[in-house]
């Protein structure tokens, strides 16, 4: 499996020299959207549930509820709403800060459906973390003041993919009707859910091109917002972009909590910290 999954990484390499850095720019992930919409299959988790035919729009959002807002602002241009799954234990934001808690709960109001990305943090118990994933659920329901009811998994291990976890009132977005499981995975595996993923800023799956698509009847496809800018940037400018972007959030809050900071401000947000 090591050795086709790298082949097909190079391959995806190759394909992404070519198309450009613009294939991470929020005008290609627009053109994912038009395909999709011309398509007419989109669902979310819960209209896809039984379903023989569906599109899934899915984002794990790592390092920066920022980058999701935008995206959800790009989505909302062209009528278009998704799932967004936020971190609840991660130290690159805090999701119940005041303005990351605004920014989600407008995004929930313009129709984007939010749901918990669930770090394991070691855990391989599956009693444990079922409790863990409702106890968190629960917890974020109480605070956002509307019912979260889907969670994904951050860094799935194979048991977890295998578990195929079910609660009552919750959906998985690894569960078997959204993902299929397999422990080795070829370009002749036969999947009832065609999975494309642009971890480690490549698709590793397939692009979400209009043929790949369309091929296959059930679609889950999922992006990490962190990813995507407005112009689009190789993988090493992507992360020089984020952080500095996490830096200048840093001192805004920083001079936000603290009343002796403010002298200082304006030569940190002039410092070059590359």
């Amino acid at each position: 499996m090591g050795n086709n999954r790298k082949q097909q990484g190079n391959r995806q390499i190759l394909m992404n020299k070519k198309r450009g850095n613009n294939m991470f720019s929020y005008d290609d992930y627009r053109e994912i959207i038009r395909i999709i919409q011309a398509d007419g299959r989109y669902c979310s988790y819960a209209d896809a549930l039984g379903k023989e035919r569906f599109i899934i729009m899915r984002h794990d959002v790592e390092y920066s509820v920022d980058r999701a807002y935008q995206m959800a602002r790009v989505e909302q241009s062209m009528d278009f709403v998704s799932t967004y799954f936020f971190q609840w234990t991660n130290n690159s934001y805090n999701i119940l800060s005041r303005r990351n808690m605004d920014m989600i709960k407008d995004m929930h109001e313009r129709g984007q459906h939010i749901g918990l990305h669930f770090a394991l943090n070691g855990m391989t118990d599956m009693q444990q973390v079922r409790r863990r994933i409702k106890m968190e659920m629960d917890i974020l329901s109480e605070m956002f003041g509307f019912e979260i009811t889907e969670f994904s998994v951050h860094r799935p291990s194979k048991d977890i993919l295998r578990e195929n976890i079910k609660l009552e009132g919750v959906l998985n977005a690894y569960q078997d009707d959204f993902f299929t499981f397999a422990d080795k995975i070829t370009d002749d595996t036969k999947l009832r859910v065609k999975y494309m993923s642009d971890a480690n800023h490549i698709w590793r799956y397939g692009y979400p091109n209009e043929e790949n698509i369309m091929s296959y009847d059930k679609v889950q496809i999922l992006t990490h917002p962190f990813a995507w800018s407005k112009k689009g940037c190789n993988n090493f400018e992507n992360y020089r972009m984020l952080l500095q972007e996490k830096y200048v959030e840093l001192v805004e809050s920083v001079d936000h909590e603290c009343k002796d900071f403010g002298e200082y401000k304006e030569y940190f947000l002039e410092k070059d910290v590359r």
